[in-house]
């Protein structure tokens, strides 16, 4: 499974979704187009790094490396306080980016996550 996120023009976060809804439910288990099975939109970079830090990313990098765990034990994994890695973690949650088993362990479930950054043309 793969991840895309990438910016989309203020407003069109809502279209984007609605049609993210859309070929889900006409087509279950098909990917949501650039071969993404989850679609992520911010309305500026700004906002994206913001939301995905480098520590973010670097933990969805460790999560994918050692497997489902807890908070508790990806936080020594990465040599960082627990609390910091544990709101890291809600943050990814809310986006989507990783998910937690019954047993609460998390992971994240893409073996790749894309970030997409188009560069305005110029205007002459």
């Amino acid at each position: 499974m793969k991840a895309l996120i990438e910016i989309a023009p203020r407003g069109s976060v809502f279209a984007a979704a609605r049609a993210q809804l859309k070929a889900a439910e006409k087509a279950p288990g098909q990917s949501l187009g650039y071969g993404a099975d989850y679609h992520l939109s911010f309305e500026s970079a700004r906002a994206l790094f913001a939301e995905l830090t480098p520590s973010r990313i670097d933990l969805l990098e460790a999560l994918r490396q050692c497997g489902p765990c807890s908070v508790y034990a990806l936080a020594k994994t990465v040599a960082r306080n627990y609390s910091n890695v544990h709101t890291d973690i809600g943050k990814l949650e809310e986006h989507g980016l990783v998910h937690r088993t019954p047993e609460d362990a998390v992971f994240v479930p893409f073996e790749s996550v894309e970030i997409r950054l188009e560069l305005a043309k110029a205007t002459v």
